[in-house]
């Protein structure tokens, strides 16, 4: 069974100069989530494109007007009526046998800091069996650490430092989690993507793109959201990487403002 989910995003930016700009809001190729439609709308209209990064992201490039402009990505796809995997005797690996292109994700990176959080980590998790049940009890950890408030945070604070304040929105609780994992050499990576409100109790806030996290166990990756802390129908992924510098949903090369964003993530009812 299959639920139809439409994704997209709105952006309205005005700018003094012509803008180069990298945007990062399709959904990525995955074996779950299927395409049905999608499109772009852009005001005044602007050339498109298309390239994926270093960590298989679709992303798309084009060149924001002088003045005001608008950029619109809009998607339904299907994906499976279930939450995601799971598996309770999933074990962690050795560093040494760990794949080559996952040693990445076991090391710092701009917001991501096992080294600095290392100490802490090893106090609070280093006698908790290994496998899926420790990163399990990080989520748990992370989740009652801090406490959801929007605008707690800004663009240049770490892990140390919303583990510090105690305050934080998605990408910080990922970014905690993310750093504990490391400090203890499990390898795990930054996901941003959409998430709908699915079977679940609708918080009263505008819906946003979302920020979870995937650890790498015995022979895959494993999805946990240190955030929500539970798992959850209707996950569309749009990108990965080592922490949210390398999945920004928009890069410009220069200094527009964003007038507004608006992120619509929800369920299409059956007919």
């Amino acid at each position: 069974m299959t639920r139809r989910i439409e994704v997209g995003c709105d952006f309205i930016y005005d700018s003094a100069v012509a803008t180069p700009t990298i945007f990062q809001v399709q959904p990525s190729p995955s074996p779950v989530v299927t395409h049905v439609v999608e499109s772009w709308t852009a005001q005044p209209t602007m050339d498109l494109r298309s390239y994926v990064d270093v960590y298989g992201n679709r992303c798309t490039r084009v060149v924001l007007p002088a003045g005001r402009s608008s950029f619109r990505y809009a998607a339904e796809v299907e994906v499976p009526d279930t939450t995601e995997d799971f598996d309770l005797y999933a074990p962690e690996v050795a560093p040494d046998d760990l794949p080559d292109d996952v040693l990445v994700y076991t090391l710092p990176s701009r917001y991501c800091l096992p080294d600095v959080l290392a100490n802490e980590a090893w106090t609070l998790f280093g006698d908790v069996a290994p496998g899926y049940g420790r990163v399990q009890a990080i989520c748990d950890h992370v989740n009652q650490h801090l406490t959801f408030q929007y605008g707690s945070s800004t663009a240049w604070s770490t892990a140390a430092d919303v583990n510090s304040t105690r305050l934080g929105v998605c990408r910080d609780y990922t970014h905690l989690a993310i750093s504990f994992c490391r400090a203890l050499n499990i390898p795990a990576r930054y996901v941003f993507g959409y998430l709908p409100d699915i079977d679940v109790a609708v918080e009263q806030v505008e819906m946003d793109f979302a920020a979870w996290m995937q650890v790498w166990l015995g022979d895959r990756w494993w999805t946990f959201d240190p955030r929500n802390n539970v798992r959850r129908k209707g996950r569309v992924l749009i990108g990965v990487g080592r922490d949210a510098a390398d999945v920004a949903m928009a890069t410009t090369f220069g200094g527009p403002i964003l007038a507004s964003m608006h992120v619509t993530a929800r369920d299409i009812p059956q007919q």
